[in-house]
C-alpha cells in the first residue's frame, strides 16, 4: 500500500507541476491584451481603417478596447488616468500629458500633417482681418487644444490684435461648434478636421488651412506608454507595423478609406462609440463625400521629424502651455518604425 501511495503521489506532483509549465508557456506566447483609444476624427483614419479590416488581430495584437474620444485633451485626460495604453493623438494634447500630467508615453510613428482650418460664414467675413470686427462670434476649442494653438499663431502670423479677438472667442468643442453654426450662433470657427468638413455642408468656407500659417505642423501621433514599451515590446512593433500599413491603404484607397469611416462614425452600433459622443453627434451627418473632401485637406504619413515637435514643444512652452520644456527626444521612440 505504501507503495502504491507513494508512487500516486509522484504521478499526482508531476501532474501538477506539468499543468502549471503549461500555464506558463501559454501566458508567454499569448500578447497581452491592448488597451486602445482614438480621437472620433479622419485624424486617426489609420485606426479606424485598421479595426475594421481586421488588421490589428491578423498581426497579433489582442486589442480588448478601442474607445473614442470627442477632443484631444479628453484622450489625453484618459491617458492620465492610466485607462489606455496606445492612443492615436494630436500632438498637443499628447505632450500636455506627459509634461503637465506626467504621463509617460513615447510617440512612436507619426499618423498625419496638418488637419486643422479656420471656416467663416462667406457674407460676413472674407478675410481673416476680418476677425477683429466688432461683435463677431468666434468659436474655438478650450485652450491647450491643437486648433487653440493654431488659432494663435494666425493671430501672431498676421499680426492682428489678440486683446480685441479673444474676449469673442467662444470655447466649445468641434460638435458643438458645428450646432452653433448651424444655428447661427457663430461667425468663423477653428477646428480640426473632419468637422471643418461638416461645417462647410452647412453652409462656412475654408478661409485657412493649417498648412498656410504652419507648413511643418505635425498633426497627429500614435502614442504609447513606456510601460508597454518595456514589458511588450513585440506590440508595440505591431502596432506601428498596423499603423504603416493602414496609412499606405489609405493614400492608395481615399474613396473607399471615406466610405469606412463614414461607416464607423455612424450610430450604428460601432464599437468605441460612446454614450456621450453619440448623444453628440446624433443630429450631425458625416457622409462619406464631405470624409473625401477633408481627408484630402491631409496629408496621412507615418513620418515623423524630430525637429517638427520640438517646433511644437517650444511653442507651448512660449505660451506657458506645459508646465516644463523637455526635448523632443525625451518623448520620441522610433526604433520600431525601423524594423
Amino acid at each position: 500500500m505504501r507503495t502504491i501511495k507513494s508512487i500516486l503521489s509522484f504521478l499526482g506532483c508531476t501532474l501538477f507541476v506539468l499543468s502549471g509549465l503549461l500555464l506558463l508557456g501559454c501566458s508567454r506566447d499569448e500578447p497581452p491584451e491592448l488597451r486602445l483609444a482614438v480621437e472620433f476624427m479622419d485624424h486617426a483614419a489609420a485606426a479606424y481603417v485598421a479595426l475594421d479590416k481586421g488588421w490589428y488581430a491578423e498581426a497579433g495584437c489582442r486589442v480588448a478596447s478601442c474607445e473614442s474620444y470627442v477632443t484631444g485633451m479628453a484622450l489625453s485626460s484618459a491617458l492620465a488616468r492610466g485607462d489606455v495604453q496606445a492612443a492615436y493623438i494630436c500632438l498637443v494634447p499628447a505632450l500636455n500629458a506627459m509634461a503637465n500630467a506626467g504621463v509617460d508615453l513615447r510617440i512612436v510613428a507619426g499618423t498625419h500633417q496638418y488637419g486643422y482650418g479656420l471656416v467663416v460664414h462667406p457674407d460676413r467675413i472674407s478675410a481673416v482681418k476680418d476677425l477683429e470686427k466688432p461683435g463677431l462670434r468666434i468659436g474655438c476649442v478650450r485652450e491647450g487644444g491643437s486648433v487653440d494653438v493654431l488659432m494663435l499663431r494666425v493671430l501672431a502670423e498676421y499680426d492682428l490684435d489678440a486683446q480685441n479677438i479673444l474676449p469673442k472667442v467662444r470655447r466649445m468643442n468641434p460638435p458643438k461648434q458645428v450646432m452653433a453654426i448651424r444655428m447661427d450662433r457663430l461667425d468663423a470657427a477653428f477646428l480640426p478636421e473632419q468637422w471643418a468638413g461638416i461645417a462647410e455642408d452647412e453652409g462656412f468656407t475654408m478661409l485657412l488651412k493649417a498648412q498656410d500659417v504652419w507648413p511643418s505642423m505635425q498633426g497627429s501621433v500614435l502614442v504609447v506608454t513606456r510601460e508597454l514599451i518595456e514589458t511588450a515590446p513585440d506590440v508595440v512593433k505591431k502596432l506601428v507595423q498596423v499603423n504603416q500599413r493602414a496609412t499606405d491603404w489609405i493614400n492608395a484607397h481615399p474613396e473607399k478609406a471615406a466610405h469606412i469611416l463614414a461607416r464607423r462614425f455612424s450610430l450604428s452600433g460601432e464599437q468605441g462609440v460612446s454614450e456621450q459622443i453619440a448623444a453628440q453627434v446624433e443630429n450631425i451627418e458625416m457622409p462619406a463625400r464631405t470624409l473625401l473632401r477633408s481627408m484630402q485637406r491631409i496629408r496621412y504619413t507615418t513620418a515623423i521629424r524630430p525637429e517638427a515637435v520640438q517646433e511644437v514643444i517650444d511653442v507651448l512652452a512660449d505660451l506657458d502651455y506645459i508646465k516644463q520644456d523637455f526635448e523632443a527626444s525625451d518623448i520620441l521612440d522610433l526604433r520600431f518604425q525601423l524594423q
